[in-house]
């Protein structure tokens, strides 16, 4: 007796691979490169942005005799650290390092503590103008500096803070760019989550603090990095703002130090190489957050 199988007939084996092996069917195109052909592209340019990078690491370990020689001479005869030990010794960069850093820390975690308090109240709560001031707030990030650093000025000063560290620590303790980049965020995180921990009693501060957070790190990277990005790089506030040397940040610091020895082009790529170290380390250890954020957060609201 033939039992007739209801499941339908497997093919054979080597079959599918028969079908591809005959003349007429279409195969599969294989790179015939171990990476994507756009490296081909991403590759000169990469190098392209890093020359002057690499020319800056170089000329801080070459003498003053090798940098002020013509024609300039592309690689030092041996390692001179003397321009590093002239900065850290001979000057008040170390101070200024520690001012930048205080500044750009204190600017931070400010960034990070109200950008995710008030990116979570306009992402989730709904209250009489909260739209109006989302549009307001969003709006100043149009307004230009220039306009506005007369005002600030008048405001510190009227505070007592000019030539202090206050002065450069209170304009940036929140930014519009910060509480609108997590709202975004938060708006792409599903409600289940929240509305389940509701449910167990949590408040939306813990909800905010055990749920949301944890679940918002590459937001929070992309706020860290960008805000420690523009604090550590600005001149123009601390240019106006500080007049006393012992209070001067990095950036400034460094502009003036470059404009009092401007022989010593090798003290002077050496402070530029401290500059830029850790503006590099801080992007390398959130690149990936940095993209994942940027990606996941899109314009959504």
């Amino acid at each position: 007796m033939t039992v007739t199988s209801a499941l339908p007939d497997a093919a054979p084996p080597g079959a599918e691979t028969a079908d591809a092996r005959r003349p007429g069917a279409p195969r599969p195109r294989r790179s015939r490169l171990p990476f994507s052909a756009w490296h081909l592209l991403l590759a000169p340019l990469a190098l392209l942005f890093a020359v002057p990078l690499i020319w800056l690491l170089v000329s801080s370990v070459m003498s003053n005799a090798e940098i002020n020689r013509f024609p300039p001479a592309l690689w030092p005869s041996h390692i001179d650290l003397g321009g590093y030990r002239y900065v850290l010794g001979n000057a008040l960069f170390p101070r200024w390092f520690a001012n930048s850093l205080i500044v750009s820390v204190v600017a931070v975690v400010s960034n990070l503590v109200f950008g995710a308090l008030g990116g979570y109240a306009f992402a989730r709560m709904r209250f009489a103008g909260s739209r109006t001031l989302l549009v307001l707030m969003l709006a100043t990030m149009a307004i230009p500096f220039q306009l506005t650093m007369i005002p600030t000025f008048l405001v510190m000063k009227r505070l007592g803070l000019i030539d202090t560290l206050g002065a450069l620590i209170v304009p940036s303790l929140v930014t519009p760019f910060a509480v609108f980049l997590l709202r975004q965020f938060f708006l792409s995180l599903p409600r289940e989550l929240e509305e389940a921990a509701w449910i167990d009693g949590c408040s939306r501060l813990r909800v905010l603090l055990l749920i949301v957070l944890p679940l918002s790190r590459p937001a929070l990277s992309t706020v860290a990095v960008l805000t420690f990005l523009s604090t550590w790089n600005d001149l123009t506030w601390p240019l106006i703002a500080i007049n006393h040397d012992t209070q001067y940040t990095l950036q400034l610091g460094l502009t003036t130090f470059q404009g009092l020895h401007h022989t010593r082009w090798s003290a002077v790529m050496a402070g530029n190489v401290l500059t830029v170290l850790p503006v590099l380390l801080a992007f390398l250890a959130a690149q990936k957050q940095f993209i994942q954020s940027i990606t996941s957060s899109g314009l959504k609201g």
